[in-house]
């Protein structure tokens, strides 16, 4: 049975809820525009201390996570290209082709790499800035006259941003390939009827909505992750719960995103 008293509670629930969403937007609105006038404002990436740190962002979320790309990629290509060979028999490579473009490369794709980028390179970046303000290294560097923000903030944005972008183009390619080529050897798909699929599945809108889509979880994912790095106190116990609250909060946008932009690009098409 419903209390009264919860009752009454629930519009304060509420109200708090849309608070916190309301001043989550505006520190990450906050974050993207200081990003920006960091990159545009000397000195940024000329600076070899920055471009030392964009670089270590560039291997460690991009190059390091590659072999992680291919298998899922494979493996995903392989089970879809299966199953579309499980309804409708293996003389239909035209259909196999455009199911993959309307599922991997509009959906999964982008959703898969953001995900491995989020488990891989997030909490990561939550713990190491979680770490360096309880070490005094936050603070030290403001003592030397070097803004945090622009030294730590600025390189991981960008390095994770261009890595999401080029791995969910590497997902994409490894899952078409990967997929047909495991699949053809016992099925015999005929290979020009595949390729006609994806050409008369894939324009310039899809190829908008990827990058789109790549664009903007690359994006949230670094500055979500950099905001709950940043705002950890003076413990230790700290650290987890911020890279526990970057993983959900950067699960939670990323798929807010996916569901805005789809939704847009498909009003873009109707009208």
């Amino acid at each position: 049975m419903i209390s009264e008293s919860n009752v009454l509670q629930f519009p304060d629930r509420i109200g708090a809820f849309v608070l916190r969403r309301g001043q989550f937007f505006i520190t990450i609105t906050r974050l993207i525009l200081q990003s920006l006038v960091s990159l545009l404002s000397p000195p940024s990436l000329g600076n070899p201390a920055i471009r030392m740190v964009l670089l270590k962002q560039l291997y460690f979320t991009g190059f390091e996570a590659a072999k992680i790309i291919v298998l899922v990629a494979v493996i995903l290509g392989t089970v879809i290209v299966s199953q579309v060979i499980g309804l409708v028999g293996g003389g239909n490579g035209s259909l196999i082709g455009k199911v993959l473009v309307w599922v991997v490369f509009l959906e999964l794709g982008p959703l898969l790499t953001a995900m491995i980028v989020i488990a891989r390179s997030g909490t990561a970046i939550a713990a190491e800035l979680g770490a360096m303000k309880i070490n005094g290294e936050i603070a030290a560097l403001e003592r030397l006259g070097i803004d945090p923000e622009r030294y730590l903030l600025l390189p991981r944005v960008i390095g994770a941003a261009t890595s999401v972008m080029l791995l969910t183009v590497y997902f994409v390619l490894t899952s078409f390939v990967g997929g047909f080529l495991i699949v053809s050897f016992g099925h015999h798909i005929s290979y020009d009827q595949f390729i006609q699929g994806i050409v008369a599945s894939l324009g310039i809108r899809e190829v908008i909505v990827l990058m789109a889509k790549a664009a903007a979880f690359g994006l949230i994912i670094p500055l979500i992750c950099c905001n709950a790095g940043m705002s950890v106190g003076t413990s230790a116990t700290e650290i987890p719960q911020a890279a526990t609250r970057a993983v959900i909060t950067s699960l939670f946008s990323i798929f807010v995103l996916d569901g805005v932009i789809t939704y847009l690009a498909s009003l873009l098409a109707v009208a």
